[in-house]
C-alpha cells in the first residue's frame, strides 16, 4: 500500500535538506517496509516507503515519467488503481511506451496524456503527490471516498506533505497544536472532511486535487455524487448491483501476492468473501481462500444480546466458509491482549489522534496483526451499511427525523452525550452549537433530485451523511489499524460506480423487505446462505467481558492521581461521578458508550504526553 512524505519550498534548495525528507518518510515504514526512496531537486523533496503488492521489480518509488530526465514529472503515490490495464492500453494506441507493469506508471503517463483532470479516469483508492518540475507545480490526490489518507502543511514558503500527521510533524516547521476547535472534531464523532484537528494542518479531501504552486494553494473536486432519476425495476436493481460488486470484487482480486478476506460473519463481509472465491474459482486457481475472523476468549458464553448486537458472528463466519470453501482462520483474543500496553501504545500511534473506539481498535489492529502474518492484501466488507442502509438508525423514525447526524442517536442512548455532559467536557466545548454548525454545513452539500420529497428526500441526505461523514471516520480507523502492520485492506463496496448507483436507488428499493440492507441481500440471495443473509446486522464485535472494563476503570483513577493532560479539560470530581456507576453499566462498547467515553480520557492523557501536544483552549 505504501507511504509518502515530502516538502515543496519555493525560496529554499533543498537538496541540502533530504535527511529531513528522508526522515519524515521513515516515520511511515509501517505503511511501506519493502523499500525506502527519497528524490530531490532545488525546490522539492518527494518520499515514499514501498509495500511491494504489483511489479514487485518494477514498482520502485518515488518514480520518474522519464527515467534521467530532469524535468519529468515524478511521483511518490500510494493504493490501488483498479482499471490501470485498461488505462495503460489506451494509452499505448496513443503512443506512450511503458518500461514496467506498475499502476505507477500508468499514473504518470496518464498525466502527461491528459494533465490534471487525469484523476476522474481513475478507478481505485489512492493518495499521492505529483511534482512537474517544468511549471513547479505540485499536486495533491485523494480517491474519490477518501479511502486512502494524504495530509497537507502550509509553510511560510510551501508546504509539507504525508500520509499521515506523524510525518508532517516530524518537520522542524511543524507543531502539534490543538485548539478549541480540534478538540471539538476530537470529542464530537463528526469527522469534518478536511479537518485534521492539528492546527495549521488539513486532510486532503476526497475526490480533491490540491494544487500548490507560485500562485499559492487552490482546491478542486474531480468527481462528486450527484441525484439523478432511477429509472431501473427492482429486479434489474438486485441484478446490477450484483453484476457490479462481481466485477468489483474480481477487479480487487489483482495482485502479484496472496489476497485473503476479512470475514466476520455478517453479510457485508460474507458477500465479499462468497465472490472473491468464486472469482479465483473461475480463474482456475486451486488455492482456498484464506477468511480472517477476530472473536474474543468466552464470547459465546457470555454473551447477551442488546440493540447493537443479537447474536455472536463465529458460528456464521465458519459456515459462510465452509459453505464457499474458503481456509478459515479465527483470531481469538483475550481482554489481557487489547489491555497489553504495548498494543495500546501501537494503536495510538498508528492512528495519531485519541479518537477511540475502544476495544474495537485494538482488537481490529490485532487481527490485521495476525493477518498480516499469513498474507500482504485482504478484501473487507467496509462501506456496504452507509451505502446500503444497514445501521439501526436508519430504520430508527427518531434518529431519522433528528436533526442531527443520524448516529448521535445511538450515541445519545447509550450514554456517550451524557457521559461527555457529566464530566463537563459537552458543554465547556460548545458541543451543541459545533455539532449543529456542522450538520447544517453537510446538509448544503446534499444533491438533491428535482420533486423528491418525504421520505425519500429524508432517506437521500442520511445517506449522503453516512458516505460522506460516518464513512470516512471507519476507513480512516481501517486504513490505520491494517497499515500498522503493513497489511493493504482493499474496500469494494466503495467503488464509485457501485456507490453512485445505489446512492440514487430510491429508499423504497433499498428497504422493499422491510429489512436493513434488502438490495444487498437480494443480490447476495443463492450465493450465501440463508441462515446469514437473514440474521440481523450486528456492528464489529466489542468485548463484554467486565475485566476490560474494570481495567479501563483502574486506568482511569491512575490519571486523577497525577498531572494528567485531560484533567485541564475535566475535573476530578466530574470523572469520579462516571467511575462510580456500577461495573456493567458500560457493558456495551462501541463508539458511542459511556465506556468509549472513558477511554476517550485516557488516550488524550497518552497522546497529549506522548505526541507532546500544546493545547490551547
Amino acid at each position: 500500500m505504501c507511504g509518502l512524505a515530502g516538502w515543496v519550498s519555493l525560496r529554499r534548495d533543498l537538496t541540502w535538506h533530504t535527511d529531513i525528507a528522508s526522515e519524515m518518510t521513515r516515520t511511515l515504514e509501517c505503511r511501506g517496509p519493502d523499500a525506502h526512496g527519497v528524490w530531490a531537486s532545488e525546490h522539492a523533496l518527494l518520499g515514499h516507503q514501498r509495500l511491494s503488492i504489483i511489479d514487485l521489480e518494477g514498482g520502485a518509488q518515488p518514480m520518474s515519467a522519464v527515467p534521467d530526465v530532469p524535468d519529468a514529472p515524478v511521483v511518490a503515490y500510494t493504493g490501488e488503481i483498479y482499471n490501470f490495464r485498461e488505462l495503460r492500453a489506451e494509452l499505448e494506441r496513443l503512443g506512450h511506451r511503458f518500461r514496467t507493469v506498475s499502476d505507477t506508471e500508468v499514473l504518470l503517463h496518464a498525466y502527461l496524456e491528459w494533465g490534471e483532470d487525469f484523476a476522474a479516469r481513475l478507478n481505485g483508492m489512492y493518495a499521492f503527490a505529483l511534482w512537474d518540475p517544468r511549471t513547479e507545480q505540485l499536486l495533491l490526490v485523494r480517491d474519490r471516498m477518501g479511502v486512502k489518507p494524504l495530509y497537507y502543511y502550509e509553510t511560510d514558503d510551501g508546504i509539507l506533505f504525508g500520509s499521515e500527521p506523524k510525518a508532517i510533524l516530524c518537520h522542524p516547521e511543524a507543531e502539534a497544536v490543538v485548539d478549541a476547535d480540534g478538540l471539538r472534531e476530537i470529542f464530537s464523532i463528526v469527522k469534518t472532511p478536511g479537518h485534521a484537528v492539528f492546527r495549521g494542518m488539513r486532510e486532503v479531501r476526497p475526490a480533491t486535487v490540491v494544487r500548490f504552486d507560485a500562485g499559492g494553494l487552490t482546491e478542486r473536486e474531480y468527481w462528486r455524487l450527484t441525484a439523478r432519476p432511477h429509472t431501473d425495476d427492482l429486479p434489474t436493481t438486485i441484478r446490477h448491483v450484483r453484476e457490479l460488486l462481481e466485477d468489483i470484487v474480481e477487479r480487487q482480486l489483482v495482485a502479484d501476492v496472496t489476497v485473503g478476506t476479512l470475514l466476520s460473519g455478517g453479510l457485508d463481509s460474507s458477500a465479499v468473501t462468497a465472490l472473491a472465491a468464486r472469482a479465483l474459482a473461475a480463474q482456475g486457481d486451486p488455492t482456498p481462500l484464506r477468511a480472517f475472523s477476530v472473536d474474543f476468549t468466552g464470547h459465546d458464553e457470555r454473551f447477551e444480546s442488546n440493540v447493537q448486537w443479537e447474536d455472536p458472528d463465529t458460528p456464521f463466519a465458519i459456515e459462510v466458509a465452509r459453505h464457499v470453501g474458503a481456509e478459515h482462520v479465527v483470531v481469538e483474543l483475550d481482554s489481557e491482549d487489547v489491555l497489553d500496553p504495548r498494543v495500546r501504545a501501537d494503536v495510538l500511534r498508528a492512528q495519531d489522534l485519541p479518537v477511540s473506539t475502544g476495544d474495537m481498535e485494538y482488537s481490529l489492529y490485532l487481527l490485521c496483526r495476525a493477518l498480516r502474518e499469513r498474507m500482504t492484501v485482504a478484501l473487507s466488507g467496509e462501506a456496504a451499511d452507509e451505502l446500503f442502509g444497514g445501521y439501526t438508525w436508519f430504520h430508527d423514525p427518531e434518529a431519522v427525523e433528528g436533526d442531527t447526524f443520524p448516529w448521535h442517536h445511538p450515541f445519545e442512548k447509550a450514554g456517550g452525550i451524557g457521559a461527555l455532559r457529566d464530566v463537563g467536557l459537552w458543554d465547556r466545548l460548545g458541543l451543541d452549537a459545533y455539532v449543529k454548525h456542522r450538520y447544517v454545513e453537510a446538509l448544503a452539500e446534499v444533491p438533491r433530485l428535482a420533486g423528491e420529497t418525504g421520505l425519500e428526500a429524508r432517506m437521500r441526505e442520511v445517506g449522503y451523511l453516512n458516505i460522506t461523514r460516518w464513512e470516512n471516520f471507519l476507513l480512516d480507523r481501517k486504513d490505520r489499524m491494517s497499515m500498522a502492520v503493513s497489511l493493504e485492506v482493499r474496500v469494494p463496496f466503495t467503488d464509485h460506480r457501485l456507490v453512485e448507483y445505489v446512492f440514487n436507488t430510491p429508499w423504497a428499493m433499498k428497504n422493499h423487505d422491510g429489512r436493513e440492507k434488502s438490495l444487498l441481500r437480494s443480490a447476495m440471495r443463492g450465493i450465501l446462505p440463508d441462515s446469514v443473509l437473514d440474521r440481523k446486522k450486528n456492528p464489529y464485535p466489542s468485548t463484554q467481558d467486565e475485566t476490560y472494563e474494570i481495567a479501563v476503570r483502574g486506568m482511569v483513577e491512575d490519571l486523577l492521581t497525577r498531572d494528567s493532560p485531560v484533567l485541564r479539560l475535566v475535573t476530578p470530581d466530574a470523572v469520579r461521578r462516571l467511575l462510580d456507576r456500577p461495573v456493567g453499566a458500560y457493558a456495551m462498547g462501541g463508539p458511542w458508550s459511556a465506556r468509549a467515553v472513558l477511554e476517550r480520557l485516557i488516550e488524550f492523557d497518552a497522546w497529549v504526553t506522548r505526541y507532546g501536544v500544546r493545547v490551547e483552549l
